[in-house]
């Protein structure tokens, strides 16, 4: 037994948080580093001044209550026999699960992405997963050696850390064997990316530190969260989920009620949303004009480089200030109006000369053309021709079939006019 002397930072929200010397060392990395120039809130910085807070400190925050979790869990419930390699990797997994973030975080995967490669289903916990992969590799080796030979973690538990990172969507089609953990340890997977209620330490960090650099007031406790939380065995799938007194549920609705909180007043902010198009515009213009040097001197553009890791290390929210300063005299082969649009957007964005909001509508969910069709084969089924047979053969009366007829026309109706929704118009 020995002691491993920790690193200590001073955190507004969590206060001193002491770090394994593992994590500093990954701390200090390029991979790791650059998140420090990637905004938590992308464009929101431009609508509440006080969202300065990035990737960085978020990410220590989330290795940091991590560590609270499962270290909780393993002196309340010895039984669950959670060792040293167990908590190490889920606090890793904390530290590194926003890796894969690109310029303005949730901007660059959900909106300039699609844009540019709209059959793509890329995300960014997948660049999360390669570039904890590529941090590992690279770095001269030395961090994949102090890894395993100074504090005993495996292949399988590098595995381990990649698949907490990525969260288990579906345990029924998981091969444990090639996930570094067995099944009665599922309870691990719900800490860092909780796919089965949503309900992890990334939401409790991002929860607290954006209410307080946005000026709002937080209501959930996750504090309280981790002091009841219990590891039980769930009847429905048999496995060890990490589960809440009954008594929690008001600090649960107020957890809910702080997302919704945040969603309606920040993230989903009209002028952020306008302001955010515009950066995702402005990227789209300038795609093949940003030019960046990735593995073997190959070039990747702005969107090729979520392939490239050592391309995509380079790639922060500094690309907006890069486009702006482009000069397309200067850059072979390019567009001169392509760029100069791109220019534009984003010298309008600064001069606050954004677009302008016109109006908004809540239409309901439109169901997809599969769902209609499937509505009006059944209703097609209950309108039979002959009403004359046995009540309880066909317990539909004649009104009823006539109300059917009448709905079935008017879903064939729906059908006729079902189309996908417009792209919004640029003003």
């Amino acid at each position: 037994m020995f002691y491993v002397f920790c690193q200590v930072f001073n955190d507004p929200i969590h206060g001193t948080v002491e770090l394994h010397p593992l994590l500093i060392k990954i701390i200090d990395t390029p991979q790791f580093q650059r998140l420090r120039n990637i905004k938590q809130l992308g464009g929101v910085y431009f609508v509440y001044p006080g969202a300065s807070h990035n990737r960085f400190e978020h990410s220590i925050g989330v290795a940091h209550l991590a560590g609270q979790l499962v270290e909780a869990l393993r002196t309340r419930q010895p039984e669950l026999n959670i060792d040293d390699r167990d908590v190490l990797c889920v606090k890793i997994a904390g530290l590194c699960h926003d890796l894969g973030h690109g310029p303005f975080s949730h901007l660059y995967d959900k909106m300039f992405i699609p844009k540019v490669q709209p059959e793509n289903e890329w995300k960014h916990e997948d660049n999360s997963v390669k570039m904890f992969h590529h941090l590992v590799e690279s770095n001269n080796k030395k961090l994949e050696l102090e890894m395993k030979n100074k504090y005993g973690l495996t292949d399988d538990d590098l595995n381990f850390i990649k698949k907490l990172i990525e969260g288990l969507k579906d345990p029924t089609e998981v091969q444990w064997s090639k996930i570094g953990r067995t099944e009665d340890k599922f309870f691990l997977f719900e800490i860092v990316a909780n796919k089965s209620n949503g309900i992890d330490v990334d939401k409790f960090d991002y929860f607290a530190r954006d209410c307080y650099h946005l000026g709002m007031k937080n209501n959930f406790d996750h504090l309280r969260f981790i002091q009841f939380a219990r590891v039980i065995k769930v009847k429905k799938d048999g496995l060890n989920h990490i589960c809440s007194r009954d008594k929690e549920v008001g600090n649960l609705y107020d957890m809910f009620y702080t997302r919704n909180c945040l969603h309606r007043r920040a993230y989903q902010h009209k002028v952020n949303k306008i302001i955010e198009y515009m950066i995702a515009e402005a990227f789209v213009k300038a795609d093949e004009h940003i030019k960046i040097k990735g593995s073997r001197g190959k070039e990747f553009t702005l969107s090729t480089a979520i392939d490239d890791m050592e391309a995509y290390t380079k790639l922060t929210d500094h690309v907006f200030e890069q486009i702006l300063e482009l000069d397309e005299a200067k850059v072979p082969n390019s567009s001169s109006a392509d760029l100069a649009e791109a220019r534009k957007i984003l010298e309008r964005i600064i001069s606050r000369d954004h677009y302008r909001f016109l109006g908004e509508t809540k239409p309901r969910q439109v169901p997809t053309r599969e769902k209609i069709n499937g509505w009006k084969e059944e209703l097609d089924q209950a309108r039979q021709d002959d009403h004359d047979l046995e009540p309880i053969l066909n317990p539909f009366t004649r009104e009823t079939a006539e109300a059917c007829r009448i709905l079935s026309e008017a879903i064939s109706g729906t059908l006729d006019s079902f189309r996908q929704p417009e792209k919004p118009t640029e003003v």
